[in-house]
């Protein structure tokens, strides 16, 4: 196993695990497959990124990165 530092901004919040700044992952997890693991809908995510890199959901995670997911941003 392997640890992230998961941050889920605004209304991914409520999706946030226990300890997710300690988050354990399987090396080699993609960004899609941590989102299903945790039960985030893939459409409400808007942006990823992984070390301050912009990301994709067929981003491999190997442990020790930094990951933010952003909601898309409403307004007008």
């Amino acid at each position: 196993m392997a640890v992230i530092e998961l941050k889920l901004y605004a209304t991914l919040g409520k999706y946030a695990p226990p300890h997710a700044d300690r988050h354990a992952i399987t090396p080699g997890t993609t960004i899609g497959q941590l989102l299903r693991e945790l039960e985030i809908p893939a459409a409400s995510v808007k942006l990823v990124f992984v070390d301050g890199r912009r990301a994709d959901l067929e981003t491999p995670l190997q442990g020790g990165e930094r990951v933010g997911l952003f909601p898309p941003v409403g307004g007008g």
